[in-house]
């Protein structure tokens, strides 16, 4: 495999593991209430301001992903989807990297 594909991989990995990892502290520390961490996202202007950066840069990469997956017909990538809005962009963005990186047959 090429050494940017595992670059990609690799990122994905910590992506999925290295903010879950905050977020599950977090729950443990207060209550397993999603909201609450909802709330806690939008404490200040700050948090609020990564909140909307983070939420529109995953709108964009979902629309990539569609408009590249109709193209490509590489079907495999829209795993990237659920992967940005259930765990975050930090890993769907280097997985549909990964996915898309792959050598054409």
């Amino acid at each position: 495999m090429a050494p940017v594909r595992m670059i990609y991989l690799a990122l994905a990995i910590w992506g999925a593991i290295h903010p879950m990892y905050y977020f599950v502290s977090w729950f443990q520390a207060n209550t397993w209430d999603i909201m609450a961490m909802v709330d806690a996202w939008h404490v200040n202007a700050a948090t609020s301001g990564l909140v909307w950066d983070l939420t529109i840069a995953a709108l964009a990469l979902t629309v990539w992903i569609i408009s590249e997956v109709a193209v490509r017909r590489n079907w495999s990538a829209l795993v990237a989807i659920p992967a940005t809005f259930c765990i975050g962009v930090s890993c769907g963005l280097p997985l549909y990297l990964f996915l898309r990186s792959r050598p054409v047959q």
